[in-house]
């Protein structure tokens, strides 16, 4: 794409960029579909229940989807894009179902979580079922390149999990504390999804990490869309319980910047005791969003999060210029604006 990155109309939104997206890849999605249910089968029972209520349970589907266009922006044609977006997908599982535990979340996508219907332990057995699923297929591809690619994003995201739990109820973190959780937990699997489909349909290297850098970016973006949500009062958009990051004390960017604005001793007390000690009371969330509003913090980091839109709308400059690299910018473009 040689023109620079241009802003998309702003009368569709990011769902309408997904389904621009999800009906480009069609064909492809139906395919990868089939490859998760019939690596979801075991002779154990339990195994296929509980992983069906989470992969069934809808979702974007977004990782995958972003790896079979990174493939097609290439012209690819042969099967090895089909295994790698399925592995994609079920790495997400994996980490969802553990994620669930590790936060004891009671909500996913609008249901139960498989933790609450099952129980912690079979949660996490299953997601690590998932996880060995997933490593099948990334050999299927015969790719070393791709399986070292997709195994080190599975690290990194492991990594990301423990350093959020190192940092959580931290009132000291910084912006950049914040960021390395980020890149870690979201945005290494939407850097790998990309980087991945583009390797197997073998882009160059300069090509190769423009998709790369455009899922690092997209996956910070919509993780910074994710923390602003968990303060709109918006639980449709989120799929979850509003709340939920607070409640748990975790530091997201708004929390990082509404202590930075702390105007007295007071309000920076009223954080260090609901976020550094968790110890809250019913009230606590109205007034952290009231002091949230005030300072503009979910503004700010929406900003943030078009800053990261628009590097991931950059990267696409040096790859083809095609109706698949074409809807990738859309859903960059207007992925801030699930929070409208």
């Amino acid at each position: 794409m040689g023109e620079p990155a241009k802003s998309i109309a702003r009368e569709r939104d990011f769902q309408s960029a997904v389904l621009t997206l999800r009906e480009l890849t069609a064909a492809d999605m139906e395919a990868v579909n089939g490859t998760i249910v019939n690596h979801l089968q075991s002779s154990v029972k339990m195994i296929p229940e509980v992983a069906g209520h989470l992969i069934n349970a809808g979702g974007k589907r977004l990782r995958p989807v972003v790896t079979l266009a990174a493939a097609r922006a290439f012209g690819y044609d042969g099967p090895h894009h089909i295994s790698l977006a399925a592995a994609v997908e079920l790495i997400h599982g994996a980490t969802l179902l553990h994620d669930d535990v590790v936060d004891a979340s009671r909500l996913r996508r609008g249901l139960e979580t498989a933790n609450v219907v099952w129980g912690n332990k079979e949660s996490v057995l299953v997601g690590d079922f998932l996880f060995s699923r997933s490593f099948e297929l990334m050999v299927k591809t015969g790719s070393l390149k791709v399986l070292q690619i997709l195994s080190r994003a599975s690290c990194v995201i492991a990594e990301g999990e423990v350093l959020q739990l190192a940092t959580q109820q931290n009132t000291k973190s910084t912006f950049d504390m914040y960021l390395d959780v980020v890149e870690a937990k979201t945005a290494e699997l939407f850097a790998a999804a990309a980087q991945a489909g583009a390797v197997v349909a073998g882009a160059g290297d300069v090509q190769e990490d423009a998709f790369r850098q455009y899922g690092l970016n997209l996956g910070i973006a919509y993780q910074l869309v994710d923390d602003a949500l968990d303060y709109s009062g918006n639980e449709k958009a989120l799929g979850k319980s509003v709340g939920d990051d607070f409640r748990e004390g975790k530091i997201t960017l708004p929390v990082v910047y509404a202590i930075e604005s702390a105007r007295n001793n007071e309000e920076a007390a009223f954080w260090e005791r609901t976020i550094g000690e968790t110890a809250q009371s019913e009230t606590d969330l109205s007034h952290a969003m009231q002091l949230m509003h005030r300072d503009n913090t979910l503004g700010r980091t929406l900003d943030c999060a078009r800053s990261y839109a628009d590097k991931a709308l950059n990267c696409l400059n040096k790859l083809p210029d095609n109706e698949m690299t074409a809807a990738l910018a859309e859903l960059a473009d207007l992925s801030i604006s699930r929070a409208s």
